[in-house]
């Protein structure tokens, strides 16, 4: 069977551009999942992500290289392997960025993608709880609910951000995201809301649409008559290889994410020359900014010791973790129907700024790294992020297998700039705990644990207790420039038939959680795709 075409993915941005694509009856779709269905409960219960991360069922378990920027530390990157990605196992956190983010990428060359050209598709996609109005959508597929489970402790990291100068705000997706309050979760009666959940399970009944989990794509595979036309994917199903045909005008969509698609894309033969020589594959096309870029935001996680009790002291003792569990499963309500996160914070972390430049996550819970056991300690994690990082890695394939792990070379904490944010970061994250609102529930701070003082050892300390917060972006960029990878319209340069529609475009990353954003790119992939194909008709 052949397809109009074929998506690779069925992650954040893949969900939506199936089910835009097969609303039309007459084109016919193709989208292959390496991961399988997304049966496995946990996925659906909002604090399950504790048990779908570092999972191999829904977890690629992806590790990063030893980075000198980490004093030689190896991060864990879980990225999703099941239908919805990592909408699957993400902690559920709705964020779009700031507006300034989307008119850089236009101030940039990328035509169509301002912020007056993107709210839209954000509110297309969007089903928030309070409706819809300038800002979000009230009837779209992806649901958008406000967090109901409060805490004093909460509530004092917010009045502490307010007496450093933050606004306190209900709705940080606005025209200004400076704020501190409550974050909105993609969920909706105490269940997740995924990517496919929100835009595949409305779909999968479509004739015209074919779902095919379990399915592994090798490498796209190029017409007989000109090296540089995709003509379909090849892929491998309960042991099979098989191929997956495109119609003449058809399209192969990337839609695997910042490692998955700038690892097929150099499976394919699409990259620098070099890297592909050095791992055995032929060179079919020399494009230099493939797997280049890479940007992440990584968290340094503070950890307090206080004098309420948090959510350690229920999950470490049976009686009150029971209690947690039928406040679900009887109500959906408590902490399992909470996200990562439970306060965010926009900030700016020194005078002269424009926008903010650093992100707070905060729980009430502690632990080494989420899914471990939770310290034995009444204890808070204030996590504090980077917004817009200027240090920037790489992922390259090593061999010509796609069973291998692509290298992941990171380079955070490289440049300059993220070294002093990450300094100034947290300086402000210890001045929130002398402020008369937080200052009473303080006993003792864990994490650092040396007590660093000077410049030179708070930027010690970063290097040896920050994590990724799992948001890689920018691998595949979107430009006109030498080392873009594909044009404003998503389609790679030098190639016809092939596309790439995930994080991975961005040309840089976005001022808070990708998911969202990924979600949007997936609505203007699928904008871009119908509207080619209705000049293609019109011609």
């Amino acid at each position: 069977m052949s397809y109009d075409y074929i998506i690779v993915g069925a992650g954040s941005a893949g969900c939506v551009i199936a089910n835009r694509l097969s609303a039309d009856p007459d084109i016919r779709v193709l989208l292959l999942e390496a991961g399988g269905p997304d049966t496995n409960p946990w996925i659906h219960i909002p604090v399950g992500y504790f048990k779908t991360l570092h999972n191999p069922k829904t977890d690629w378990c992806y590790k990063a290289a030893a980075d000198p920027g980490l004093n030689g530390r190896s991060l864990d990157w879980p990225r999703g392997k099941t239908l919805g990605g990592s909408s699957s196992i993400n902690g559920l956190l709705y964020v779009r960025g700031q507006k300034e983010d989307y008119d850089n990428w236009a101030q940039m060359g990328n035509k169509g993608w301002s912020y007056d050209d993107v709210l839209p598709l954000f509110k297309r996609s969007e089903a928030h709880e309070n409706g819809g109005d300038d800002l979000h959508g009230g009837d779209g597929g992806l649901d958008v609910s406000l967090i109901r489970a409060k805490s004093d402790i909460a509530e004092a990291f917010i009045e502490a951000a307010v007496e450093m100068g933050v606004p306190r705000k209900d709705d940080y997706n606005g025209e200004d995201q400076e704020s501190a309050g409550y974050f909105h979760q993609t969920a909706k009666n105490g269940f997740r809301c995924s990517s496919a959940k929100a835009f595949l399970k409305p779909a999968k009944s479509r004739k015209n649409l074919d779902i095919v989990t379990h399915a592994h794509t090798r490498r796209v595979v190029f017409s007989d008559t000109d090296a540089k036309t995709a003509s379909g994917v090849e892929y491998q199903r309960s042991g099979k290889t098989q191929i997956a045909r495109l119609r003449d005008g058809g399209e192969v969509i990337l839609s695997a994410g910042a490692i998955g698609s700038p690892q097929l894309l150099e499976l394919s033969g699409i990259g620098q020359g070099d890297v592909l020589s050095n791992a055995g594959v032929q060179v079919r096309h020399e494009l230099n900014g493939v797997g280049e870029h890479l940007q992440d935001h990584l968290q340094i996680r503070l950890v307090y010791e206080v004098n309420v009790q948090t959510l350690n002291d229920a999950i470490n003792h049976i009686v009150p973790r029971v209690g947690i569990g039928m406040n679900y499963f009887l109500r959906r309500k408590g902490p399992m129907s909470l996200g990562a996160s439970q306060v965010c914070i926009f900030a700016k972390s020194m005078d002269g700024l424009e926008t903010p430049d650093i992100q707070f996550h905060f729980q009430p819970l502690s632990a080494d790294k989420p899914g471990l056991e939770m310290h034995p300690f009444s204890g808070i994690t204030s996590s504090v992020c980077q917004l817009r990082p200027e240090s920037m890695g790489h992922i390259h394939i090593q061999t010509n297998s796609a069973d291998d792990h692509p290298l992941i070379t990171p380079n955070y904490l490289s440049a300059t700039a993220d070294q002093l944010c990450a300094i100034r970061a947290v300086k402000f994250a210890r001045a929130m705990t002398k402020t008369d609102a937080l200052s009473p529930f303080i006993v003792r701070e864990h994490v650092p644990g040396n007590n660093p003082q000077t410049d030179d050892e708070l930027l010690e300390s970063a290097r040896n207790i920050s994590q990724t917060i799992y948001h890689p972006t920018s691998t595949c960029k979107m430009g006109h420039d030498p080392m873009a990878v594909v044009d404003d319209r998503l389609r790679v340069h030098g190639i016809k038939g092939l596309r790439v529609a995930d994080a991975s475009i961005m040309p840089k990353i976005v001022s808070g959680n990708t998911n969202a954003p990924t979600i949007m790119i997936g609505e203007k992939a699928s904008d871009l795709v119908l509207e080619d194909r209705r000049q293609l008709a019109y011609a």
